[in-house]
């Protein structure tokens, strides 16, 4: 599922909340939330400001 999210958030082009990338992909919210903490973690996504992620650069 990380790969979706990462997708989404690519297409998406600018900072998204969880809760919008679990709608866009038809998951769970608190499910989304999960991956895209481990995906902060890793690095692979930041957070520019409160309850909105993108991608690092």
């Amino acid at each position: 599922m990380e790969k979706k999210v990462l997708s989404v958030m690519k297409k998406a082009g600018k900072p998204v909340r969880p809760g919008d990338v679990a709608k866009m992909i038809g998951e769970e919210s608190k499910d989304v939330s999960k991956i895209m903490s481990g995906l902060k973690k890793k690095g692979k996504i930041m957070s520019p400001k409160r309850c909105y992620y993108a991608l690092s650069k």
